[in-house]
């Protein structure tokens, strides 16, 4: 008797899929907060920014650089893994706008400058619960 070849690539898959299920060595153990396409549109073409770790009741000083565009850029905090509740905008921005928001399990810091400005800008976040402040100095770059 002959098996059809379909027949026999689609339980080779299925055993493949079956195997790879089990597979998850790259994703942190426990429930995670879902992330939405949503939370990524509309970024700055270019946008420099590492991810900090804040320390409760100090200050850290963050860098960006960030293209005019229109676009944001954001600067990733976490509060142990997981986002911080609330983010106090205590100095603000000469050139642009902040918006703090919870993305996934971080805290995201979004910057963004006027279209077409091209300088230095600065802001100052606190991030609460423990008082943890974000000092970032913007290099705002022509689109």
């Amino acid at each position: 008797m002959t098996i059809p070849r379909h027949t026999t690539l689609f339980f080779g898959l299925a055993a493949i899929g079956a195997l790879l299920q089990g597979c998850d060595a790259g994703k942190p153990s426990g429930p995670a907060a879902r992330l939405y396409e949503v939370d990524f549109k509309g970024a700055a073409k270019t946008c420099e920014a590492a991810k900090q770790k804040p320390v409760a009741g100090k200050t850290i000083e963050a860098a960006m650089k960030v293209g005019s565009d229109g676009g944001w850029c954001g600067v990733p905090t976490s509060n142990d893994s997981k986002p911080f509740a609330a983010g106090l905008l205590t100095a603000r921005p000469e050139h642009g706008k902040v918006l703090v928001r919870s993305v996934g399990d971080a805290t995201r810091i979004d910057y963004t400058p006027e279209f077409g400005f091209a300088g230095a800008d600065s802001f100052t976040v606190e991030l609460l619960p423990g008082s943890a402040v974000v000092h970032v100095a913007v290099t705002a770059v022509p689109r």
